[in-house]
């Protein structure tokens, strides 16, 4: 992969492993650990507390708004005569726990590349960026079928496991309809089984199903005793349907025609859209945990780089 295609969308219905692993030199540039303001905000104003194995001073820097005043340096305040607070960064010696979506809800896309390809790549930029920085890694990718568990180890070894089991799995899409197959909440629950507290948790998913009541309480539990991220995956179609005209469209078993000239159709859609998505942001917002909304038209390491760049010197 060249360096300048890291700023392109990815592409494909299929995730390639040569490209994932390629992503490596270009996770470099990411530092987790170091969460930029802009990401804190979408947490709320009740982040919950994350119990980890401790904090490390970092810098101080000039007090803003929303900041916690029990971190205030009252020293540097008094010296300077302008607020100024400190800032800490997570002990780096904790686990990083990638749970990554490969249902058949995430095998469609409009732009560039299947939502199941742009959650591989999120997933790729995260377990390189988290082994670059001592990081124990580990995964829980799953599907309508099931799921499987790589606990987190500080090894290449393990990140190229997680990722060769990220496209075996992506590879399987489409799968065949299954009354009893995994559900979102399925995949909470295993998440809790297998999330140490403290642990950084990536949840990457298009989050069809996040609002049953026992996903709400999975969600409610976990977000009690790790720190999680919301990564969600989306497709300019879902948001809003295609000019009007008449479209053959298929779920993979059958196939229809749908006219979208009519504007009543139009707007119910796009506002059942936007509907889904505030109430998802309500409710991880209601947990302290922020979401990133990501589209098969975006970049995946652009976005990242928003909030996990290195900082300029």
């Amino acid at each position: 992969m060249q360096h300048d295609t890291v700023h392109h969308p990815a592409t494909g219905a299929y995730a390639d492993l040569s490209a994932l692993i390629a992503l490596r030199f270009s996770a470099g540039q990411l530092q987790l650990w170091r969460r930029k303001r802009a990401l804190s905000t979408l947490a709320g104003p009740n982040k919950t507390n994350f119990r980890g194995r401790g904090i490390d001073f970092e810098e101080v820097r000039a007090y803003q708004p929303g900041d916690d005043i029990r971190t205030i340096d009252w020293r540097v305040t008094a010296r300077t005569g302008s607020a100024h607070t400190k800032l800490f960064r997570e002990e780096r010696e904790r686990p990083v726990l990638i749970a990554i979506d490969q249902r058949n809800s995430l095998f469609f896309g409009s732009r560039h590349c299947f939502k199941s390809v742009l959650a591989a790549h999120l997933a790729s930029l995260i377990a390189w960026s988290a082994l670059d920085n001592g990081d124990r890694v580990g995964a829980l990718v799953f599907n309508d079928r099931g799921h499987r568990e790589i606990r987190p180890r500080r090894s290449r070894k393990t990140v190229l496991a997680i990722l060769s089991e990220i496209v075996a799995y992506g590879q399987q899409l489409p799968l065949q309809e299954s009354a009893t197959g995994e559900s979102f909440t399925d995949m909470l629950s295993q998440l809790r089984r297998v999330a140490r507290p403290g642990s950084s948790i990536y949840l990457i998913s298009d989050f069809h199903g996040a609002g049953e009541t026992r996903a709400r309480e999975h969600l409610y539990q976990l977000a009690k005793h790790a720190e999680i991220t919301a990564l969600a995956c989306r497709d300019p179609l879902e948001q809003q349907l295609p000019r009007a005209g008449t479209y053959a469209v298929t779920d993979g078993e059958q196939r229809t025609q749908l006219n979208t000239a009519e504007h009543s159709l139009r707007t119910a859609y796009q506002q059942q859209a936007m509907a889904h998505s505030e109430q998802l942001a309500a409710d991880l917002q209601r947990l302290g945990i922020p979401l990133l909304e990501l589209s098969t038209a975006d970049a995946p390491f652009t976005v990242l780089q928003r909030y996990y760049g290195a900082v300029a010197r």
